[in-house]
């Protein structure tokens, strides 16, 4: 038997504050805010532990979801991880709508890195107020570059597990303007 998965249901992350949370994603990045959801105590293993749960609409069904809470010690992040590493990132429909949102984001403040050329998209890349990395990118890729990047990977997955060196297979990514 085997798993037919349809899409990712939601990711959720941890907040700060759920309603200056949902404030930030829905002015910074126009989402809805689907829905919320709170208990005083957790379903799954009946711990009891206050929470919110708040949903945004990412577009396209995919949703994004945080948590408040309250009773649990300040959030922080993984020090041993590079804060480059992890984030979400958010697809546009074009590199002019992403230098739009850009000065957008600007316009709120905040700090933007970019774009860079990934090669195959460019991206942004900014913090929301709960210190997750967010990057919006623009696709650029041509059909035979996603083929020759397919092609490659399982070659360039075998030759990292050996070495631990960034194989050159696709170093034409950032070879470009």
């Amino acid at each position: 038997m085997s798993i037919n998965l349809k899409r990712i249901h939601h990711v959720a992350y941890r907040c700060n504050d759920a309603k200056e949370t949902v404030a930030f994603y829905q002015r910074v990045l126009d989402m809805d805010f689907v829905l919320a959801i709170a208990e005083d105590e957790v379903p799954s293993t009946k711990a009891p532990d206050p929470y919110m749960h708040v949903f945004m609409d990412a577009g396209m069904g995919n949703v994004l979801a945080f948590f408040e809470l309250p009773t649990q010690p300040k959030m922080g992040r993984d020090e041993n991880t590079p804060e480059w590493v992890q984030h979400i990132a958010f697809e546009l429909d074009s590199v002019d709508a992403l230098m739009k949102a850009k000065k957008k984001i600007e316009a709120e403040g905040l700090e933007v890195l970019g774009p860079t050329n990934h090669g195959i998209f460019k991206s942004i890349y900014f913090f929301d107020p709960n210190g997750h990395r967010l990057e919006l990118a623009a696709n650029t890729q041509t059909q035979e570059q996603m083929d020759e990047l397919h092609r490659v990977a399982p070659e360039m997955l075998e030759e990292w597990s050996r070495t631990k060196k960034a194989p050159r297979h696709a170093a034409w990514l950032h070879e470009q303007d």
